[in-house]
């Protein structure tokens, strides 16, 4: 970590120790509490949502603007993908100029935590006694510390596997199986692969981007950090994505390059994701939240899209890890009354119906389980089918330290690192070495983080 973050976490978690949290107590009681001309409550709200997703976004905003007027009106503003937006939080934090709700992508969590600078969502929930038994479980887990939930989950995602079901009968394969393990992809491949006749230029590619490691590592019920993930009462103190799941990982991709039967489309996700519209590739991973998309480009390509579940070393009762972001409360002077009026937004963006409208215009998960028995969202799924394959993939994974994922305040970094190893390994270099070498570079980079954020 560079002298500027050391800097700005310091800053963040001092101005925390100034502002209280949980419900800011006196710390805020004399602040005033934005209204606008109507008497409302203004609730400025930041967040990463672009294109159809922002679309959706804002008509569930204005709906609730529309049934809240005169006491409380959201504002919501777009800031950018998720790098730039945590990036402009961190420079509101300085200047004590934060929203009063912020949207921030998973990996971030754990700097959101440390801050200081947002009142848990726990806090909400004890105060008003509010049932949490309708969130995922899974979901909410990744936003939990030590039992602690500490933001809501907003827009989440998860990893598939995305095959060519037409390619699969034409190389002889049955298009209604999808394979489960790292071997069962390897043998497809080599059938769906140009050079074994095979109608795809390559069986297989994926971008060389370090989520899918630590999907591989969550799917084989392995730890990407110590102790426990960083999800119980002590931070992380290590990395360990250099374990035995992760080295088979990592042997398997580089041996289905060399002999030919996977491409490398390097580290731009949006050219892996072409390559499988295009036709040049019969499997591929990727997110649930680009499934609507890769259906759209099929259709005008004629060909039709199977999913499965992430693939794993072996068949087991873990799973992949949740992605996407989650929505922050921030109690840097900002009163009691604008706090609790995002939580009422919050609280309305999580009810069923709302959900169910998320999902379906959307294609993330909803957080609701009851969002799934809406007619609206059973109509949708009925539609397409594919959907059901990672909400099922989501009801079926074991919730585990191991499947909530790392908790430490430098993931960003972590997950470059990982990058970094993937495409050494893809050069030549040993798989152990590559990602060794990486954690121990990370070490410092952690240390520093964990001895800027100690109280």
């Amino acid at each position: 970590m560079n002298k500027t973050m050391r800097t700005l976490v310091a800053a963040a978690v001092a101005a925390g120790s100034l502002l209280a949290v949980a419900g800011c107590g006196n710390a805020n009681a004399n602040v005033a509490t934005p209204k606008d001309s109507t008497g409302a409550v203004v609730v400025n709200f930041w967040h990463s949502m672009s294109g159809t997703n922002g679309q959706v976004l804002d008509k569930l905003i204005s709906k609730f603007n529309d049934a809240n007027k005169g006491k409380i009106v959201v504002k919501g503003t777009y800031q950018g993908q998720y790098d730039d937006a945590i990036t402009k939080y961190k420079s509101a934090v300085q200047s004590q100029s934060t929203p009063t709700m912020m949207q921030i992508y998973d990996i971030g969590s754990r700097f959101m935590m440390d801050s200081g600078t947002i009142t848990p969502m726990q806090d909400f929930i004890d105060k008003d006694n509010y049932d949490t038994s309708d969130l995922q479980p899974n979901v909410a887990g990744y936003y939990t510390v030590n039992k602690k939930l500490y933001s809501m989950p907003f827009n989440t995602s998860m990893p598939v596997l995305y095959y060519n079901k037409t390619m699969f009968k034409q190389a002889g394969l049955d298009p209604d199986k999808a394979p489960a393990t790292l071997d069962e992809v390897k043998a497809d491949a080599e059938k769906l692969s140009k050079k074994n006749g095979g109608p795809a230029q390559y069986g297989f590619n994926a971008a060389v981007y370090g989520w899918y490691l630590e999907q591989e590592i969550a799917a084989n019920g392995d730890l990407y950090c110590s102790p426990d993930n960083g999800r119980g009462s002590d931070r992380a103190t290590k990395f360990t994505f250099d374990n035995d799941g992760a080295v088979t990982f990592m042997k398997w991709w580089k041996g289905m390059i060399d002999s030919g039967i996977s491409g490398n489309t390097g580290t731009d996700t949006d050219a892996a994701v072409n390559a499988f519209e295009t036709g040049s590739v019969g499997i591929t991973v990727e997110s649930t939240a680009d499934l609507a998309g890769i259906m759209e480009a099929a259709k005008q390509k004629g060909f039709e899209v199977g999913v499965g579940n992430y693939p794993k070393i072996k068949n087991n009762d873990s799973g992949p890890i949740i992605g996407g972001a989650s929505l922050w409360i921030s109690n840097v002077k900002h009163s009691d009354e604008e706090q609790q009026a995002a939580w009422k937004f919050i609280k309305f963006l999580s009810e069923p119906e709302n959900q169910a409208t998320w999902h379906t215009g959307t294609g993330y998960f909803p957080t609701s389980k009851k969002a799934l028995e809406t007619a609206t969202d059973k109509q949708w799924r009925e539609q397409y089918p594919q959907f059901d394959v990672a909400v099922k993939q989501l009801a079926d994974t074991k919730l585990t330290s191991a499947t909530q994922g790392c908790s430490a305040g430098v993931m960003p970094q972590a997950r470059k690192a990982v990058e970094t190893a993937v495409e050494k390994v893809f050069e030549g270099a040993d798989p152990k070495t590559a990602l060794s070498d990486q954690v121990k570079a990370m070490q410092t980079t952690l240390d520093d983080y964990n001895n800027s954020v100690k109280q």
